[in-house]
């Protein structure tokens, strides 16, 4: 797939990965760009459509719906990430929320345009998702979640068509990060490499060079393996 023509929605789009994923995609060429964000957003570039949109919100999903004609590209984007504890349930039920609910309920609002468009689902994930960041518990088992579903959805949505890219970022000079005293990839490179990744077909995408120094080991490893050999068991007549 290439981006140019295409429509693509973006989530969380009014900073950091986000507001970068918006820019690439009109770099690229996109005919027309979602930008998703909870509060109003303006853009000069009139290929842009705002989105007003909390992804906890049923009913502004579906008003996001009912806006968008068409759509070949879903980003699931938006995140949160709190510094916490797990005696803290409220901020893992946050983190579930937004980060896999949120995730969930954008995929199946928009999965009859995506399977129509034979399009690409792209979760925004994190490396935390393969290995606790114990620092950051509720987020890392959210992400876990998330990937876990991105999982499943690759093996249940083949069968239409529709591809599903699971990102698996590491440290990102965005205001969720801006505690870690650790090197950070810009937001900017992270965004050309998760479309770079899409183009070229890769259902797991390492967008910056600390979780690059993973990729070539993960594609080649067991639990990609695993994954496949359980994605075969899936019965293509259930996938309708």
């Amino acid at each position: 797939m290439t981006i140019e023509d295409k429509a693509v929605l973006v989530t969380g789009a009014n900073r950091g990965i986000g507001q970068a994923l918006v820019e690439e995609a009109l770099r690229r060429g996109a005919k027309r760009v979602y930008a998703s964000t909870r509060q109003p957003l303006a853009h000069f570039d009139g290929r842009v459509t705002p989105l007003t949109l909390d992804v906890t919100n049923t009913t502004q999903i579906q008003g996001a719906v009912e806006r968008v004609e068409s759509l070949d590209v879903l980003i699931n984007n938006a995140g949160v990430a709190l510094y916490d504890d797990l005696s803290d349930r409220a901020a893992l039920e946050r983190h579930l929320a937004v980060n896999l609910f949120g995730t969930y309920g954008m995929t199946q609002a928009f999965l009859p345009l995506l399977t129509r468009s034979r399009g690409a689902i792209v979760n925004v994930l994190s490396v935390a998702a393969l290995a606790a960041l114990p620092i950051v518990p509720a987020y890392s088992i959210s992400k876990a979640a998330a990937f876990s579903l991105s999982q499943s959805l690759r093996a249940l949505l083949a069968g239409r068509g529709v591809r599903v890219h699971a990102v698996l970022a590491g440290p990102v000079d965005t205001d969720m990060s801006r505690g870690f005293e650790v090197p950070k990839a810009s937001p900017d490179s992270v965004a050309r490499a998760i479309f770079d990744g899409v183009e070229s077909g890769e259902e797991d995408i390492f967008p910056d060079p600390m979780s690059q120094t993973m990729a070539e080991s993960w594609r080649s490893g067991a639990v990609k393996a695993l994954e496949r050999q359980n994605a075969a068991l899936v019965n293509a007549e259930l996938v309708k």
